[in-house]
């Protein structure tokens, strides 16, 4: 199997660190709000990776957090947290906001057959971890206090920027007026939060009672599940320039190494051409396809004729097209299991088992390469249907 590390900003032949075993994390969703088919899009690709792993004989243990603290509105560093603001619009608590969009997410996850992740993980459960953590960033020289709370000291990590390729000496230049005067550098970003008494989750620490930053959930939980070193870390394409650099320089302040050998990206499911999101109101459910007459697998089936890396244009007239791919599949399947049974007495020649191992072949070897699901043979039924029956398609 060949991935594309964006580590390495390159395909690479993927060799898990346990032979025959395969430890991934998948950064889950901010529970303040429904999650759109723009979100599901990554985790249709993601559930097709492991599916693929699982198909070869390697063994998954599949990782995603639910944050529910901590992720501050427009992804900055200071303002409202999300969960605080979704809270405050039904006049709930942020715990039954919490609990509602999270049922709301893994009902999503059924309707699109997704297989559930081994291990799904709350960023409110595992405060003790974050902590544990911060104090050895902390103790190992990475981090300092400023009025805002603790922060990370990304001039401690030489390489900062490199995972993002970002141009650090324009983002100084083009800094707007500066929150925290006291950090060292505008990108050094918060471990643990202290200067927000409303904040509605709070905890007690070594550094004051407060909260978490959003970044540290998730390098807590991976290492807490998966170990301080594991194969695989993926999410969407946003995340690399901030959030996924933010959790890359934690490890090193930690353990002084990556966490992740391989870090995998999505592109994004746009709109018509315009990204997809609440914002700007075209945000669609799962269940709003249903409510459409359409199948939610029909939105499965048109995910996975895009590739993961470079996102697709979601259209309505795409979607029917894919419904109607969909329909004649599901029809081909039941007349080949009717004529199945009907002849089954009979035996496969050698040599329509030699063509059946070649199908088979054929459609590993594509896969295998970067996820490629919309290979080109697919238009061909017979291949199609051939090369997937033998796998839990779904």
């Amino acid at each position: 199997m060949r991935l594309f590390n964006t580590l390495t900003k390159q395909v690479e032949e993927f060799v898990p660190i346990k032979k025959g075993k395969v430890g991934m994390y998948s950064c889950g969703p901010t529970v303040y709000w429904n999650q759109h088919i723009g979100h599901m899009y990554a985790y249709v690709q993601w559930d097709g990776l492991v599916r693929l792993m699982r198909y070869q004989g390697w063994e998954v243990k599949w990782v995603m957090n639910i944050t529910d603290v901590g992720h501050m509105v427009a992804d900055e560093e200071t303002g409202e947290d999300k969960m605080e603001k979704g809270a405050r619009r039904e006049g709930l608590t942020v715990a039954q906001i919490a609990k509602k969009y999270t049922d709301q997410f893994l009902e999503s996850l059924d309707l699109l057959n997704i297989q559930r992740p081994d291990v799904l993980c709350q960023a409110t459960e595992h405060i003790a971890e974050q902590i544990e953590l911060i104090g050895k960033i902390e103790a190992n020289g990475f981090a300092y206090k400023t009025r805002t709370g603790l922060v990370f000291d990304t001039g401690k990590f030489p390489r900062y920027a490199e995972f993002g390729q970002l141009n650090l000496q324009d983002q100084e230049a083009g800094a707007r007026v500066e929150v925290d005067p006291q950090k060292k550098k505008p990108w050094d970003f918060l471990l643990w939060v202290t200067n927000q008494p409303n904040h509605v989750l709070q905890w007690d620490s070594p550094w004051g009672r407060g909260f978490p930053g959003w970044h540290i959930e998730c390098t807590a939980m991976s290492v807490k599940y998966l170990g301080e070193r594991f194969d695989i870390h993926t999410g969407g394409q946003e995340h690399i320039p901030v959030h996924h650099t933010n959790e890359i320089a934690q490890g090193y302040g930690v353990f002084r190494h990556q966490t992740a050998n391989y870090w995998m990206h999505n592109g994004w499911l746009v709109f018509d051409g315009e990204k997809m999101s609440k914002s700007l109101g075209n945000n669609i459910l799962v269940t709003d396809l249903m409510e459409k007459g359409f199948s939610p697998l029909a939105l499965r089936y048109l995910v996975l004729t895009s590739h993961y890396r470079k996102g697709m244009n979601f259209t309505w007239s795409s979607l029917t097209a894919a419904q109607s791919a969909l329909d004649k599949l599901c029809e081909f399947v039941k007349n080949s299991k009717t004529q199945n049974l009907q002849n089954s007495k009979q035996t496969l020649s050698k040599e329509k088992l030699k063509k059946l191992d070649g199908f088979r072949a054929r459609f590993v070897s594509a896969v295998n390469n970067d996820l490629n699901f919309p290979f080109p043979g697919w238009t061909n039924w017979n291949y199609f249907w051939i090369g997937t029956r033998y796998w839990d398609w779904g």
